[in-house]
Formats: C-alpha cells, structure tokens, sequence
C-alpha cells in the first residue's frame, strides 16, 4: 500500500493541538490545550479558532455527536464542555472537585460519557444536563479513554491498574487485567471485527479485546514507539499514533503491523481520526495537523 503523509501548519504558536474528531459538518474539530481553544479545519485547510470561556482549561479529549455538537473534557478545571452547531459554548462543572475529566464519547442512547483520572471514576451527562458519577473499583486506576461497545456497554482503558474496564448503562463495572504488567492502556476503539482495539504506551503493544474479554495483545515492531491513539480505518485496519517513535502505525485484524514516518522530526502525534475525504488525520504536538492518504496498490 502506497501512502501519503501531509501536514498543516497552524497559525498560533505552541498551541498544543492533542485530540481531533470528525464534525456532522465534515470538518476536523480539535483540541489546542495550550491556547485554550477549539480548533477547526475544512479537508480544504481553511481554519477557524474558538476561544474557551475559562482560562488554563486543560482542554484535551474531543467526540462529535450524532446532532452535530462538540463535546470536550476540561482537564484542568473539571469541567466538561460542549459547543454547539450555532457556535455556543456550554461548561459543565463536575460534581467531586479535582477529578481530571480526560476521555469522552457519545452513549448509545446520545448521553455523553467521560472517564475521571485523578477522581477513579467513570461518568455520564444526560441529555437534559444531569450528570452521575460511578466509582471504580480499583483504587487509581486512572481511566483515560472511553468509546461505546458493540455489546450496549461502555469500554475503557485503566492506564494505572493495567486494566480495560467495561460499564453498563447501569452503571455495573467489570474489569479486565491485561497480561502484560505495567502495560498502560490509553486509546481504545471499535474494531471492524466487533472487538475493541487499544494501545499500550509502556507495553509497547496493540491490544484486542472480545466483549467477552478475550484479550490478546501484538508487540509494535519499533522499540519504544509509545502508541497514544487508535482509530479504525476506512481499509478496516486499524491506525495508531506512535510520539515515542514519530510514526503512524497500522494493524491488520491478523496482526500484521506497519509503520509509517512522520516527516516533521518529533512531531508528537496524539489523536487520530478518519476523516470525511476517507484520510487519516492526526493531531501533532509540533503545532501541525496531519494527514494520511491512501494511494494505489502497486
């Protein structure tokens, strides 16, 4: 497979783009957790900035909802935040103090649900604006992304406790422990053969997991890659970001790895996501978007 890697540059210096989405709107929305904005960019590059109501927010995490809005986790000031498709900005400040809202997804049935690293917990904002909180039972397992199943049930990564967690719109939690120890799960996604795919940072692996928790894990070809985020492709592989090693990886459901370079020299890619044009685009510490491009098979 012959592809193509391209990356924009963007205007405000050191603004720290991190997590990146696909908007109802066919535009890339970002997080910039350094400028304390909102970012988005058309599959054309043209870019527009939004400015976020509370200072130093921290923000990092980014989903688009079914109805178009954006929601996004405040790390810093337990907040999350939504802005809508008029362009308004709403902030939701969580009920226990200093809990480090982190990942966020859209629920099956359109509540929006987020993981708590500092407060151990797993939480849900209702549609009407209720938010309920749910404690892990693993004392710091530092939850960190969150992505809605194909089984109706929650699943997310416990950097801390080496674990994936999984929880029911009830609130019920199950966990599973990973094989490899200190492994550090963070991005976690739907898999097109209806397992969740995951990363581990210090593992150094791409991690599978069944809803029945079958677990089985493939080592990343470079030493120290550090994988942030996965995402499934429109070539049903999986895609992952690798700061530690500046490349874009890629996985077959067989287990077959690939890795790609980044041109720009310690770029940081941290979020990925398909976007409307079928690319790859991924979010670069080094204050550039990039994007990946699919050419023709050889």
């Amino acid at each position: 497979m012959r592809i193509n890697i391209e990356e924009y540059e963007l205007p405000h210096i050191d603004s720290g783009p991190y997590g990146i989405t696909t908007g109802k709107d066919g535009a890339l929305w970002f997080t910039q957790h350094k400028a304390n904005q909102i970012g988005r960019m058309t599959i054309d590059g043209k870019l527009t900035h939004i400015d976020l109501p509370t200072v130093n927010a921290g923000v990092l995490s980014i989903t688009s909802t079914a109805q178009g809005d954006i929601w996004f986790t405040e790390n810093r000031v337990n907040k999350i935040g939504k802005l809508t498709v008029t362009g308004e900005i709403t902030e939701y400040t969580l009920p226990t103090s200093d809990s480090g809202p982190f990942g966020i997804t859209q629920g099956h049935n359109g509540d929006i649900w987020f993981t708590e690293m500092n407060g151990n917990r797993v939480g849900v904002i209702s549609r009407d604006g209720e938010i309920t909180e749910y404690d892990l039972p693993d004392p710091g397992s530092y939850p960190s992304f969150i992505v809605a199943g194909t089984d109706h049930a929650l699943w997310f990564t416990q950097n801390q406790s080496n674990q994936i967690g999984r929880i029911t719109l009830e609130g019920d939690v199950t966990t599973y422990n990973l094989p490899t120890e200190k492994a550090g799960p963070v991005g976690i996604t739907n898999g097109p053969d209806g397992a969740l795919w995951f990363v581990e940072i210090n593992g150094n692996k791409i991690g599978r997991i069944t809803t029945s928790g079958v677990i089985s894990e493939y080592p990343i070809p470079t030493p120290n890659a550090r994988p942030h985020a996965i995402v499934t492709g429109p070539d049903d592989a999986l895609w992952f970001t690798e700061w530690g090693s500046n490349q874009i990886g890629r996985i077959t459901v067989n287990g077959k790895i690939t890795e790609y370079s980044i041109p720009t020299k310690n770029a940081e890619p941290h979020g990925i996501v398909v976007g409307s044009d079928k690319a790859l685009w991924f979010a670069e510490e080094c204050n550039k978007l990039g994007r990946l491009s699919f050419g023709q098979k050889p």
